[in-house]
């Protein structure tokens, strides 16, 4: 006698082909899925050191800039006259470049 719908589901679900693919299917499922959650692990620990990196690199660029106009501050302090020749010439070499476009 045939099996009603739902006898016959059951017997499906117990083939043992069925289960062996089943089963095969759930390990390829899980070796992907740890090999996934690696490689998000690796872009994320890389991601977090190039933040780390730039942060440092802006604040050695900071540092340096303000080392730098403390330079020119002082140096400016020391030799006002010649700092305000220096401006005056620059000024006017800027002018006769733009006036030339």
């Amino acid at each position: 006698m045939a099996q009603s719908g739902a006898g016959a589901r059951n017997s499906e679900a117990s083939n043992p082909t069925t289960d062996r693919l089943a089963s095969m299917a759930h390990d390829t499922i899980d070796r992907v899925a740890d090999v996934a959650n690696g490689a998000e692990r690796e872009v994320r620990d890389a991601a977090a050191r190039t933040a780390r990196q730039a942060r440092e690199a802006g604040e050695q660029a900071m540092e340096a800039a303000d080392e730098h106009i403390s330079k020119l501050r002082g140096y400016v302090e020391e030799n006002p006259l010649l700092s305000a020749g220096i401006a005056f010439v620059a000024g006017i070499v800027m002018v006769s470049l733009l006036r030339r476009r």
